[in-house]
């Protein structure tokens, strides 16, 4: 590919610039473009960015934009938004972001951006569906950061538990990226191993299991009562999302990513292990899902369903 690859990051705040600087490390960008409703903030970002680039990995043009300058660019991600409370659930969050999610995508959409569109505005797969709806690109063009961040928690924390490698856990959070999430366990595996025929084994109880999820579950609002906001994981995250765009890597990935009744269900964005590749979302992996974690998958989905329609789709 001799394309240029171009981002644009849309909101300057803690999770976006952790998002940003992750590249200054990583590479894979030539270019990255800040924007905030602060333009003076997104200035002074790009400046602290640049003055550490003679020490980056790679060459790379990093400036404060213009909406103007979405067209052209292969990627767009939107971390802005208000700051979760310390006593505020993410759906709590619907409402105010929906507003500013919406007036963000417009304004893209304005300088004839088409590409992909990144959100990682909370909550997510309302944000990513309002994303779409607004923006009219493709739905497979639309992506939310969904449970990629609760994913990376699961496989650390599992990592621990069993003392094997992060890289050889493959287990996966569905579902809504907040209070509905759950983890298909019998879709789990350490290697080539199933997870729940290793533990048995091992002789290891079960109910650890749901310990290590209600620690996966919990992770951000405990990170939040403690330092008042989450961003390190999701802007490392969003890196690995990007790059595997970027890359054509046809990576499997757990993105928020829109319902074509891959699960029996439709018309909503929710964490899913999808293909991921330059096109976006090249499709949706399908899990021979439990009973049980049917009606959990299915549960989160009303649960989504109900604020599309009671809270966002008034505003739209």
């Amino acid at each position: 590919m001799n394309e240029t690859r171009k981002i644009v990051l849309v909101g300057t705040g803690s999770v976006g610039m952790s998002m940003a600087y992750s590249f200054l490390t990583t590479g894979g960008l030539d270019e990255l473009v800040l924007i905030d409703v602060n333009k003076e903030k997104a200035i002074g970002e790009a400046m602290d960015l640049q003055h550490g680039l003679p020490y980056a990995r790679h060459n790379l043009i990093v400036r404060a934009g213009e909406y103007a300058d979405c067209k052209g660019a292969k990627v767009v991600v939107i971390t802005a938004g208000v700051t979760q409370r310390p006593d505020e659930t993410r759906l709590d969050l619907t409402t105010r972001d929906a507003i500013i999610i919406k007036d963000v995508t417009e304004n893209i959409m304005k300088s004839g951006f088409d590409g992909i569109l990144v959100v990682a505005s909370n909550p997510v797969d309302g944000m990513t569906y309002v994303a779409q709806k607004v923006s009219g690109l493709p739905k497979h063009r639309v992506i939310g950061s969904g449970t990629i961040l609760d994913t990376a928690r699961l496989r650390f924390m599992m990592s621990e538990y069993l003392n094997i490698s992060s890289g050889n856990i493959h287990a996966y959070i569905m579902g809504e990226h907040g209070d509905t999430s759950f983890v298909p366990w019998n879709n789990a595996y350490v290697g080539c191993k199933p997870l729940l025929e290793l533990l048995d084994e091992q002789g290891r109880d079960l109910t650890d299991l749901h310990n290590i999820y209600t620690q996966v579950q919990q992770a951000g609002y405990e990170i939040v009562k403690r330092k008042h906001s989450t961003y390190y994981g999701i802007g490392l995250s969003l890196n690995r999302l990007i790059q595997a765009i970027l890359n054509d890597e046809n990576v499997i990935l757990t993105v928020s990513a829109y319902q074509n009744g891959e699960y029996g269900q439709e018309g909503l964005y929710v964490g899913v292990p999808a293909v991921v590749n330059r096109e976006g979302v090249r499709e949706i992996v399908k899990l021979d899902l439990s009973d049980v974690d049917k009606a959990k998958f299915n549960h989160s989905c009303e649960t989504l369903k109900k604020i599309n329609r009671d809270i966002i789709d008034p505003l739209l």
